[in-house]
């Protein structure tokens, strides 16, 4: 009994002390990231997104080639038909997104509701980027979270990153 007790413990340790839970404030939404995953400073999230367009929150390893973005957009999408929407979606990042090629572009669901989920790889100035990015209505606003990561790390990081997309909850709206 002891053994099997001490194979279980080895088995779920890892996993708990390789993951911590992230809270959107004042939303009651979370996720579970990676444990080594930190707030990036401004200074890099301006690079990353000099668009003036960056995400509230982004979180990432130490050379941030491979983060965790998330936001509350002021677009109300509750209404609008989701398939309509990856067309809008695709329409532009085929025109803004240098070198893209969609891996999925499809409605999933997750936490109790319809996300549309976009994966792909583009061309960034100094790498190659593969994003998986996941879009929701929340409260009359619009959740984005966007799964990102050169393609050099995302070999080492995908199955993290896919398990943190499956651990995202909603709270009632």
């Amino acid at each position: 009994m002891k053994y099997l007790l001490s194979i279980i413990i080895l088995i779920i340790l890892p996993s708990v002390s390789l993951a911590k839970e992230i809270s959107l404030p004042e939303t009651g939404i979370t996720f579970i990231a990676p444990d080594e995953f930190k707030p990036l400073p401004q200074k890099i999230i301006d690079i990353k997104w000099p668009s003036k367009r960056a995400p509230k929150w982004v979180i990432g390893n130490k050379d941030a080639t491979t983060t965790i973005a998330y936001d509350l957009k002021p677009n109300d999408i509750s209404q609008a038909p989701l398939p309509a929407l990856i067309g809008s979606f695709e329409n532009v990042f085929n025109r803004v997104v240098p070198g893209i090629k969609w891996k999925k572009k499809e409605i999933i669901k997750l936490s109790g509701q319809q996300w549309i989920y976009l994966e792909m790889t583009s061309n960034a100035i100094d790498t190659d980027i593969h994003n998986i990015m996941l879009v929701t209505s929340y409260k009359k606003r619009m959740l984005v979270f966007n799964f990102n990561s050169t393609k050099q790390d995302f070999a080492k990081y995908e199955a993290i990153l896919r398990k943190s997309i499956e651990t995202i909850k909603l709270p009632p709206q």
